[in-house]
């Protein structure tokens, strides 16, 4: 039988009535009142997240940022300053995606933030690759709590629960609060609303701001509606959007992809053969135009009824009012406005190419 890891959150979930499930081996909150309603409160008042499963690796000594510029596709040098952050991927030689990840310059050394899942496999990946930097690593991924609080009322929130200005605080930007032993906070999330991720070091502490973030409105979320929420806002997860054979310019994250860097990095050459020669599959936005649900593994078909491509991930879009599904194609099926079709259920289908994403918030 196989023990499940718990987060310092888990009598937090079970007080708010949370319907606990197996994920990347932790008993994780999938719900609590339901999926709808949690969705639904993210987009119009805040939700709050527990996501101390993910993994945080620590990057040190002289040649750190060196090594991650190494290691990574994007820029590492664009966040040479303390308390900036960066969204970016790991690749193989081959342009596969190992992981995505953020990581944080927090000044003396670095924060990786990576996929619960994905943390011993990118933790052996940063070990086989450091032997030729002078850097130090250590996996603390043990070591934190992780909230995520998302959703138009998030900064105003949690500016009267910690006492702080958050105003100041950017896009991708973080900074840190000593007295809370000590507390991170940075203003970034996975649902297309604005947020933060709060990274605690002390159990207690993270289970009092918990508890707080509750007693002044927000709703505690689960996976579900973490998925429903990140599908809405294209943004990929690890297994379905993005896997090792997909690269990030096919998944459309190119913009996070700095072919011209100066330092050389892992999969560049294949990048860039890429990039010349042409994308072999493409990532698109789907609109269902049925009221079915076109699941991950569904083929896709075009008007001429030839299989070109699969659906990555599908839900109903609960925002957007009909079902959403994004999907790898051949580049020459790709257009926005294309008439495409799912196979769900022995039946194709028809679905409309839209442009990405399917929800944005209004500014």
């Amino acid at each position: 039988m196989i023990t499940l890891k718990k987060t310092p959150l888990i009598e937090c979930h079970k007080k708010c009535g949370a319907k606990l499930v197996d994920f990347a081996g932790f008993e994780m909150p999938v719900q609590y009142q339901g999926i709808i309603s949690e969705h639904n409160a993210v987009r119009t008042n805040a939700g709050l997240f527990d996501v101390s499963h993910m993994g945080e690796f620590i990057v040190s000594g002289e040649e750190s940022q060196k090594f991650l510029n190494y290691l990574v596709p994007n820029d590492v040098d664009k966040i040479s300053e303390r308390g900036q952050g960066l969204y970016t991927q790991l690749c193989y030689d081959n342009g596969g995606t190992v992981d995505d990840l953020i990581i944080y310059n927090r000044g003396f050394d670095f924060l990786v933030v990576v996929n619960a899942s994905n943390i011993d496999k990118d933790w052996a990946w940063f070990n086989k690759n450091k032997s030729r930097f002078n850097v130090e690593l250590r996996n603390v991924s043990d070591n934190f709590s992780l909230l995520a609080l998302q959703g138009p009322k998030s900064e105003e929130i949690l500016s009267k629960v910690l006492n702080i200005d958050l105003t100041v605080l950017k896009s991708h930007k973080y900074f840190e609060i000593k007295k809370y032993n000590p507390l991170w906070i940075a203003r970034t999330g996975y649902t297309g609303e604005d947020g933060f991720e709060i990274f605690i070091k002390d159990e207690k502490e993270a289970q009092k701001l918990w508890d707080n973030l509750i007693q002044n409105g927000v709703t505690p979320c689960g996976l579900g509606a973490r998925d429903t929420l990140r599908l809405e806002a294209a943004y990929p997860l690890y297994g379905h959007e993005l896997d090792d054979e997909t690269s990030p310019l096919e998944a459309g994250l190119g913009w996070s992809v700095k072919l011209d860097k100066a330092s050389e990095f892992l999969g560049k050459s294949s990048l860039i053969k890429q990039k010349k020669d042409g994308l072999k599959k493409k990532m698109v936005c789907l609109k269902i135009n049925d009221k079915v649900i076109a699941r991950q593994g569904y083929k896709v078909f075009s008007k001429e009824n030839k299989e070109i491509g699969i659906v990555a991930s599908g839900s109903q879009g609960l925002t957007v009012g009909y079902p959403i599904a994004t999907a790898y194609v051949t580049p020459e099926e790709s257009e926005v406005g294309k008439e495409l079709f799912v196979s769900i259920r022995d039946k194709l289908v028809s679905a409309t190419i839209i442009k990405r994403p399917f929800y944005k918030k209004s500014t």
